[in-house]
């Protein structure tokens, strides 16, 4: 069954680690892994660490774009989707690659540095990590302000470009702010509060916003926001599932894994190639319909069919 991924951090370790072979090496999204777990559409995130001094950030995303660009697109099979639009043209054996930007950090209020990052093919923009910069704070700030007036502009921006406004990792009156005012919206990597209820996670009010919204949620697997540091299970993102679809999600679900961003794991989600093994942890559970909503279709149906193709153009 083919999957969509909408989260990995497979640039950074790229980045950090340059003798890393993205076709086959220690990378939890290889090209193998990828191929194995029959990922058909993998965004990869462009984030910045902390420790990196202001006017080097910039030079940081430029160099992880490059990786993307020379080292996951270097594989013949790997597919740069320039649109959303562009996964219905995906032949078999080919794998759709996303850039996505985790935190505007690196952009400051440099408006011609965003408007490069969308000629690069950046699809999806979260405002923030966990911090504060110039758009909005993010769910680790004690102020726990929304957006500025910059960050506004930027979702406008966004609005106007067709780029997707995530909204894991803000702080909870920034995602409101964002809910007000963007087109295209989803989650691409948080879990249910209710049933983990670590910060990162998103509370029933705002799982409910985004149903509402017709928007889509992408589950994390990172143990922290399943259940815990060391014991999680499928079963317990199941409960996640399950609580979703109770506040009536089950078309909006889908997964974001934080693959290659997380140092510990779902016991028998290791790494991209597990995803059969998901399936059929759920496939005990869950309809042949309802399955194939959570891999693939609920993203396509949430996001990609809100794509204007005629409007795609204007960012080329």
């Amino acid at each position: 069954m083919n999957v969509v991924d909408a989260h990995c951090d497979a640039l950074l370790k790229l980045w950090k680690r340059p003798s890393l072979s993205f076709l086959n090496g220690e990378l939890d999204t290889s090209f193998t892994r990828l191929k194995a777990g029959q990922v058909k559409v993998q965004f990869f995130a462009i984030w910045v660490p902390e420790e990196v001094s202001e006017e080097n950030k910039f030079s940081v995303v430029q160099q992880q774009i490059n990786h993307f660009y020379e080292r996951v697109l270097m594989v013949p099979q790997m597919v740069h989707l320039r649109s959303l639009r562009d996964m219905e043209h995906l032949k078999e054996g080919e794998i759709g690659a996303v850039l996505a930007l985790e935190g505007m950090d690196a952009v400051g209020h440099d408006l011609g540095k965003l408007h490069w990052l969308y000629e690069q093919g950046v699809l999806s923009i979260g405002l923030t990590w966990n911090g504060v910069n110039a758009c909005a704070d993010g769910i680790g700030e004690k102020r726990g302000a929304g957006l500025t007036r910059y960050g506004e502009e930027v979702i406008a921006l966004n609005n106007r470009y067709q780029v997707l406004n995530d909204v894991s990792h803000l702080s909870i009156q920034a995602f409101w702010d964002v809910m007000d005012l963007s087109h295209l919206t989803m989650a691409s990597h948080s879990n249910s509060y209710a049933r983990c209820p670590h910060d990162r996670n998103l509370r029933d009010e705002q799982l409910t916003a985004l149903i509402k919204k017709d928007c889509f949620i992408g589950l994390v697997f990172f143990p922290k926001f399943v259940k815990d540091e060391k014991g999680a299970t499928m079963k317990d993102l199941l409960t996640h599932i399950d609580h979703i679809g109770s506040l009536g999600g089950i078309a909006h679900i889908g997964f974001g894994s934080d693959f290659d961003g997380i140092h510990s794991h779902v016991k028998g989600l290791e790494n991209a190639s597990k995803y059969p093994a998901l399936l059929e942890q759920l496939s005990r559970y869950y309809s042949d319909h309802e399955l194939e909503g959570f891999f693939y279709r609920n993203f396509y149906q949430k996001m990609v069919c809100k794509i204007d193709p005629l409007a795609v153009g204007s960012r080329k």
